[in-house]
């Protein structure tokens, strides 16, 4: 009994001095290499993974392969997860990206003209790409809250804009993105662990901030949850997880 029990306590004391960085390795929910660790706050990445187990868990969000939507009726995006490729379809001016995100290079279909020099496909390409990043954070967001460049703390206990209990997560960035300037804080139901609102601030030094929805409407699809509702004038619509798609949609426009 003695020698299970100063395991135990050897094991526990062990846990307490190992490095976040290194405890996170062996959490079921991982963080992304490049996340700051070190600098976010353990209650702040524990109610992370609750709400990461909320939505479905890590290991149906990394088992997940496509994901459509439509951004606000502006344009829809087809993301091909575990390849890093998305596909932006513009009707309202004619407009298709096929892009490689890693490499930032693609098919080009810009106003109804395919772009064929090289020039032309690498600043389009970046274009789409910052529309996927935009877009897949408003969409996804709570399954990014442990991503690289990323710095979590806990701000306390406040309600939602609509009286809804919660804990308040701020996130700021490091050297990722666009705008790595930008702030958010994420307000996490106490009772459900999902994201029940959100504040954007534009410069983290911000007092108030530029963008403040609900996230609502939450749906199951595939085998993870999704918000569509971002108050009464923004709906993210057309949502689908699937676990194929046919091959033209990433080869022809």
């Amino acid at each position: 009994m003695y020698h299970f029990l100063s395991k135990i306590t050897l094991g526990c004391l062990l846990l307490l001095i190992l490095p976040l960085s290194i405890q996170a390795q062996k959490s079921s929910n991982p963080a992304a290499q490049g996340f700051n660790a070190e600098g976010s706050d353990a209650k702040a990445i524990a109610i992370a993974d609750q709400v990461m187990e909320a939505m479905g868990g890590r290991k149906a969000w990394d088992g997940t392969r496509y994901i459509n939507w439509n951004f606000f009726g502006r344009r829809n995006l087809l993301w091909d997860k575990k390849k890093g490729q998305v596909r932006i379809d513009i009707p309202a001016d004619n407009s298709t990206y096929i892009v490689d995100l890693n490499k930032e290079t693609g098919l080009i279909k810009h106003k109804g003209v395919a772009m064929t020099q090289a020039d032309s496909i690498k600043k389009y390409a970046g274009v789409a790409k910052s529309i996927w990043i935009n877009d897949s954070y408003w969409l996804l967001m709570p399954y990014k809250l442990k991503d690289s460049g990323v710095t979590l703390k806990y701000k306390g206990e406040m309600p939602t804009e609509a009286g809804v209990a919660s804990d308040v997560l701020e996130l700021t960035f490091q050297g990722v993105g666009r705008t790595p300037e930008n702030r958010y804080l994420v307000y996490v139901d106490k009772t459900t662990h999902l994201v029940a609102h959100w504040q954007h601030f534009r410069k983290a030094s911000d007092e108030k901030p530029g963008m403040s929805t609900p996230w609502e409407n939450y749906e199951k699809h595939g085998k993870i949850l999704i918000s569509g509702g971002r108050g009464t004038n923004r709906k993210l619509t057309d949502i689908q997880v699937m676990s194929s798609v046919p091959k033209t949609k990433f080869v022809m426009f």
